[in-house]
């Protein structure tokens, strides 16, 4: 029970007594959140070699720095539409496999097959007619888009129904719903040490031996056989979490409803996108700055998530794309600066809830770390300024790594990235359950409502992101410095504007469901 409120079927508010409190998670409770937030390491396996690999994998593939951003605009456009259109339907959906599972099913088949054609791509581009050695492979590229373009709709097939089975498995309870997100984020940050840790090691396509071909180099065995793990983990969580836990029964009102929804949906060919729509013009004033707050809080992370180990391979290390040592030396450099920074996460995103308690709440705790982020963007240019500066060669004139100390600090601001980050994976979608959950509406839809605050401004930095930074002189740096404004701003909103869930209220103060 939350101060102040209670939820009565799917609208009614009641006020509570400010002498109850919400009841702890019973241990079978808990125990079905973990395992069900347990998926997120699998799919946060598959971002993190998205994230640190493929960056400079599109540039090996013959794509110029300034065009690469424009492949990552797959992931948003499909996050979109997918996720939306997910939650509206996983949350009216009436199979006898539950609501959530059938579409998390899906999406786990749909990411086998999309790693394949990612890791395959060089074969299969060569196969198909792509010279080898370096240049323009047109083919490959093309079986790389298309693979991408599945996984990340494969992606949001998994984590929309995830985050909103979770919310689910909640009963409706805030608190319940910030352990619940905290896990995923959990979760998360164990999937993204396990992908860095992969993607920063040199040696693993010695596992697969078969995966190293003609066309396929060592840089491109060692991300194919990235992915076969991916497969594995994300498979055997997912088989796990579905065999093991099973939703509730639907309460007879809301098989009523969906029903009803189901019948009127025969009158309309996509009875989403009036639902969708609907959701957006009633949207209460605490979640359009929701909205907001994480619309500026993605335009300041983006930047980093596409160019994070590209600005530890030219920027710090001074190597260039194509370049077998400087380059490839900084990409993994930049995969362990990630690992670094999801160790942090994952320790970050337990203490989450303590620190919002003891901070004032959740979106203060929220605010304060968007300046964090500000500061650590902003970090990046001192970092380049001083690698540039202590450029060394050796005897032959051959242009030698970062000092030690460059690079020591050039990690420690990965790592320290990692504190913003748990509150990024965790806070919005905690409120937007919790506010959603007061105002009546489905938590599939109001996920997938969130996701657009997410994936806009993605496709606004994928279309802007490489041509900005090339207005500059081609480096990741003016990005960075966008980003590093946008975080603050997002803080300054944040403190300012955003509403404290019911759980942050006062005690015997009524919130009204923000209606």
């Amino acid at each position: 029970m939350e101060n102040g409120t209670k939820r009565e079927g799917l609208g009614k508010l009641t006020v509570s007594s400010s002498l109850q409190v919400e009841q702890p998670l019973a241990p079978s409770k808990l125990w079905k959140i973990i395992v069900v937030a347990s998926i997120a390491a699998g799919v946060q396996f598959g971002w993190a070699l998205q994230l640190s690999l493929l960056t400079p994998y599109v540039q090996l593939l013959g794509i110029p720095h300034r065009f690469a951003s424009f492949i990552w605009l797959c992931g948003p456009i499909s996050g979109m539409i997918v996720q939306p259109v997910v939650g509206y339907y996983s949350d009216n959906c009436s199979s006898r496999f539950g609501r959530r599972r059938p579409f998390i099913a899906a999406g786990a088949a749909l990411v086998m097959i999309a790693v394949f054609l990612i890791g395959f791509a060089a074969d299969l581009g060569h196969a198909s007619g792509d010279t080898l050695g370096k240049g323009f492979k047109p083919r490959a590229i093309a079986v790389f888009v298309v693979g991408f373009w599945i996984l990340d709709v494969a992606n949001n097939m998994l984590q929309g129904p995830c985050r909103a089975l979770l919310a689910d498995l909640s009963g409706g309870k805030s608190g319940r719903m910030r352990t619940a997100n905290a896990f995923f984020s959990f979760f998360m940050a164990v999937g993204n040490i396990l992908g860095y840790a992969a993607g920063s090691y040199s040696h693993l396509f010695k596992v697969f031996p078969f995966s190293k071909t003609k066309a396929c180099d060592m840089y491109c065995a060692n991300l194919k056989s990235c992915f076969f793990i991916a497969i594995f983990l994300l498979l055997s969580l997912t088989t796990i979490a579905l065999t093991l836990v099973r939703e509730n029964e639907l309460p007879e009102k809301d098989e009523q409803e969906i029903d009803e929804k189901l019948a009127g949906a025969g009158k309309s060919k996509v009875p989403f996108f009036g639902e969708i729509f609907g959701a957006l013009k009633d949207l209460p004033r605490p979640m359009w700055i929701l909205l907001l707050v994480t619309c500026l809080n993605w335009i300041a992370w983006f930047p980093f998530f596409l160019y994070d180990t590209d600005w530890m391979a030219k920027e710090v290390f001074g190597g260039q794309v194509g370049d077998a040592r400087l380059y490839d030396l900084g990409v993994r450099a930049g995969a362990m600066g990630l690992l670094l920074q999801s160790v942090v996460l994952g320790f970050m995103s337990l203490g989450v809830e303590f620190l919002g308690k003891k901070i004032g709440g959740a979106k203060r705790l929220w605010g304060i770390l968007n300046f964090v982020l500000a500061i650590c963007l902003a970090l990046t240019i001192l970092v380049t300024k001083m690698a540039e500066k202590s450029r060394q060669h050796d005897p032959s004139g051959t242009l030698m790594g970062p000092t030690p100390g460059v690079k020591i600090g050039a990690l420690l601001l990965f790592a320290a990235l990692g504190i913003p980050l748990a509150a990024t994976f965790s806070i919005p979608f905690a409120l937007a359950s919790i506010f959603s959950s007061n105002a009546g509406s489905g938590q599939g839809l109001s996920l997938g409502v969130l996701n657009l605050a997410i994936v806009v401004p993605q496709m606004l930095v994928s279309l802007v992101g490489g041509p900005w930074d090339d207005l500059f002189g081609g480096g990741n740096l003016p990005g960075f410095v966008v980003g590093a404004v946008a975080a603050a701003a997002s803080g300054v909103l944040a403190l300012t504007m955003l509403p404290s869930p019911p759980a942050d209220a006062k005690p015997a103060v009524a919130m009204g469901g923000f209606h």
